[in-house]
């Protein structure tokens, strides 16, 4: 029977759809659940949304409560981890518990499983293994084509379907796009799809954003959705539309009102990264930058780095954290770092044009500072950073920030190096080609 997903969410008493994540492991916090992410986006590409996900333990009768309480409220419910061969994967036996229901072995899935994995030499027993052949009677499998462990499709009553998935990613990923899309798009969805896009700013905080599009907030479709990382702030732009054509003609004038309100602070869409904006950016002019770096010792030019295709553009980077490197690997005279001190304007501004001249490049950025936690004064406290940008025609930006003492050693490391990209995305903007 085909469920119109989509018509019972906009029902007062609709029931929804649902991920349980499963392995105390998880509770611990030893891994991160990456699983829960993945699925809620595939979910979001088939047009079906859910409303909530729940993490619990390797524990049989709490599992089976959980999962009897699930019944109650959701139509389709779907869960990862606890379907392997060790003692704590109790995901398909708490499910069964949940109903009242036996288990039946599938014979077929133990000459499956012994092709994959030699029993002789496992060091788990053969009725070990054996356990991921046992499935509810009426249960579907899934076939898992990267491991042992099958997952099932099962509605164990009326108007509620289970399915299960292994938690190692790369097998449930790989059990979901051969079994699992083909049965949602089949049984959950009403053709309709979830498309964002995403705008990334930087500059600017989030609440400063979100005062300035209040009225776009309130949208139905599409949605507009604001959040923050460390330096950056996102707007994730939602429509819910037939297909992708449609849904970017709903998005597009949104996005064109707030490329036109922040067209300062829009550095990029989706993917983009400060680093690769502006790698693209001056590739696009055929100049070079290079960096002169203490307080985020090396941060800057990784940050650069990862970026494929940097070479094109990074000559190098020097990373003088002591005074006695200012001086003997960027020229920065003795007198006047005990004149200024190492954190101040002049001597960021003198590794910047010191550092242009070393390394031959059209554009250097240079960075001092107090990263803290210690080494901050009244005169010069923690979260004061000093940065430079030397560029061709004696151009030469300075810029001082204060980050807060409340902040800690890598966010300023990381602050730092976000403002340093920023400034020189803005100073090429102004001087565009």
């Amino acid at each position: 029977m085909k469920v119109n997903l989509n018509h019972q969410l906009n029902d007062p008493q609709t029931k929804g759809v649902e991920i349980l994540s499963i392995g105390t492991e998880l509770l611990l916090g030893n891994i991160v659940n990456s699983n829960a992410q993945w699925i809620s986006e595939e979910l979001s590409a088939l047009g079906v949304n859910h409303f909530r996900q729940s993490t619990i333990g390797d524990n049989y009768t709490r599992i089976s409560k959980l999962i009897k309480e699930i019944s109650l409220r959701s139509n389709l419910l779907i869960t990862t981890g606890g379907l392997g061969p060790t003692p704590d994967d109790l995901t398909t036996e708490a499910i069964a518990k949940s109903f009242n229901t036996a288990l039946f072995e599938r014979k077929y899935l133990w000459a499956e499983i012994k092709k994959k994995v030699s029993v002789s030499s496992s060091t788990l027993g053969t009725s070990s293994l054996k356990k991921q052949c046992f499935f509810p009677k009426e249960a579907q499998i899934i076939n898992n084509p990267r491991g042992t462990a099958p997952g099932m499709i099962w509605e164990p009553k009326k108007g509620f379907t289970i399915l299960t998935f292994p938690g190692v990613p790369s097998e449930m990923k790989a059990m979901w796009k051969e079994t699992a899309v083909d049965y949602i798009k089949k049984n959950f969805s009403d053709g309709y799809i979830f498309f964002s896009n995403t705008l990334k700013f930087a500059g600017i905080g989030e609440s400063a954003v979100s005062e300035k599009i209040d009225n776009l907030l309130k949208l139905k479709n599409p949605t507009v959705a604001p959040y923050a990382n460390l330096g950056e702030v996102k707007l994730r732009i939602t429509a819910r539309a037939k297909n992708e054509f449609e849904a970017k003609n709903l998005i597009k004038p949104v996005k064109d009102k707030l490329k036109k309100e922040f067209s300062k602070y829009i550095f990029g869409e989706d993917d983009d990264d400060l680093s690769s904006v502006l790698i693209k950016e001056l590739r696009k002019r055929k100049e070079s930058f290079g960096f002169a770096e203490s307080c985020t010792g090396g941060l800057l030019s990784s940050t650069i780095t990862k970026v494929s295709g940097s070479s094109q553009v990074f000559k190098g980077s020097i990373i003088s954290y002591s005074n006695e490197l200012k001086q003997s690997l960027l020229n920065i005279p003795e007198h006047l770092i005990q004149k200024y001190g190492a954190v101040s304007e002049e001597i960021a501004q003198n590794m910047a044009i010191n550092a242009k001249e070393k390394l031959n490049v059209d554009w250097s950025i240079a960075i001092s500072g107090i990263a803290g936690p210690n080494g901050g004064t009244k005169e010069k406290p923690v979260g004061l950073v000093y940065i430079s940008i030397a560029g061709p025609n004696d151009h030469i930006t300075n810029l001082k920030k204060i980050f807060g003492s409340t902040r800690n050693r890598v966010e300023i490391q990381r602050l730092s190096v976000n403002v340093c990209l920023n400034s020189l995305r803005l100073i090429l903007l102004s001087n565009s080609k």
